[in-house]
């Protein structure tokens, strides 16, 4: 009788594996998908608030100030080394007044630039790519932003000073 059952019981440790195994693993990737999305919000934040704190310190008409904000080396253009899909034309950089109003022209050396007092740096629709399999697509993630009070601008206060030039 014991000789029945083993051999009536052989596919059932078969199918015990696959159902448990599939919680298994969709709970492993779940955990990674979740993993990485932490990680993808904590680079964001830290991309807005690096490019924003660059942006307060150097010079408006500097280029490599975005570039440098997605943690790419300043001559590297394209997208980021860190965050996949993340490129500079996904980042909006505004300069605004006292009011928090955008200077609609900051780099004109004259009442536009005197006008900013602050500088604002986001990230708005910025797409999140699911890797887990059958589970395929993504969703939008909320916007980032960072704002900072203005500091040099790349220019010195004082008058007749050429400011040192620094790498951004």
């Amino acid at each position: 009788m014991l000789a029945i059952n083993r051999k009536g019981m052989q596919g059932v440790y078969v199918v015990e594996f696959a159902i448990i195994g599939l919680l298994l693993f969709t709970l492993l990737f779940g955990v990674l998908e979740m993993g990485r999305l932490y990680f993808t919000v904590g680079a964001l934040n830290e991309v807005v608030r690096r490019g924003a704190r660059l942006a307060a310190v150097c010079d408006i008409s500097e280029p490599r100030i975005l570039r440098r904000a997605i943690f790419n080396a300043a001559a590297d253009s394209g997208a980021s080394s860190l965050v996949s899909n993340l490129d500079t034309a996904d980042l909006s950089l505004t300069y605004l007044n006292a009011n928090g109003a955008v200077v609609a022209n900051p780099n004109d050396g004259g009442a536009g630039f005197s006008a900013v007092r602050y500088v604002q740096l986001s990230i708005q629709n910025f797409s999140f790519s699911l890797l887990i399999p059958g589970f395929g697509g993504g969703f939008t993630l909320p916007a980032f932003r960072a704002i900072l009070p203005r500091e040099s601008l790349g220019r010195h206060a004082e008058a007749g000073v050429v400011p040192e030039i620094t790498p951004c």
